[in-house]
């Protein structure tokens, strides 16, 4: 998939030897990040050692340069299902899943409820619309962008995250690896 060349939010960030650009949604209240290491860069590297602050301070709007840049972007599919069940309870949420000690009594007039099962299904999708999420991959292109210039080419492992603008939430995030 390729974006034509249009203005992005880029920034090199030596440190980490890594490229970041900022894909805005249309309705500019979220957008997916991408990070792309130097192709000589072990990606588990910069995954390692990325912390929430360092994530800030590489996406804030101070640190990022708007570019003229074409990006290219395989086309993808990431979709996961969790039991949350084991999650939840570490969380501390453990009541809920007992019969006798759940209170679910705001929700339902039935009595002695409690769960038995939390399940989550995960689903982000890139495509030549955008991208789209719900929140495993399907590679249909390959690009060589030898030619192409200035550009920002994730032909290789990169990591993505999906950030509610505002309050610099994380929604999704994830990791692409070609085969």
């Amino acid at each position: 998939m390729m974006w034509p060349e249009a203005n992005f939010n880029f920034i090199y960030n030596s440190e980490a030897q890594t490229k970041v650009v900022e894909l805005l949604y249309a309705v500019k209240m979220l957008s997916m990040i991408i990070l792309l290491p130097d192709e000589h860069m072990d990606p588990s590297v910069v995954e390692n050692n990325l912390t929430f602050e360092k994530f800030i301070a590489w996406t804030k709007a101070a640190s990022l340069q708007y570019i003229e840049l074409e990006v290219l972007l395989l086309r993808f599919k990431l979709q996961g299902d969790y039991d949350m069940e084991s999650v939840l309870q570490h969380l501390g949420m453990v009541d809920a899943f007992q019969q006798g000690q759940a209170d679910f009594s705001a929700m339902s007039t039935e009595t002695d409820l409690c769960l038995s099962k939390v399940l989550h299904k995960s689903v982000v999708e890139v495509n030549e619309e955008g991208t789209e999420a719900a929140a495993a991959i399907d590679i249909d292109e390959v690009f060589d962008c030898t030619s192409c210039s200035p550009t920002f080419c994730a032909n290789h492992t990169f990591l993505f995250f999906i950030r509610h603008n505002r309050t610099n939430t994380l929604l999704f995030c994830g990791r692409f690896s070609c085969p």
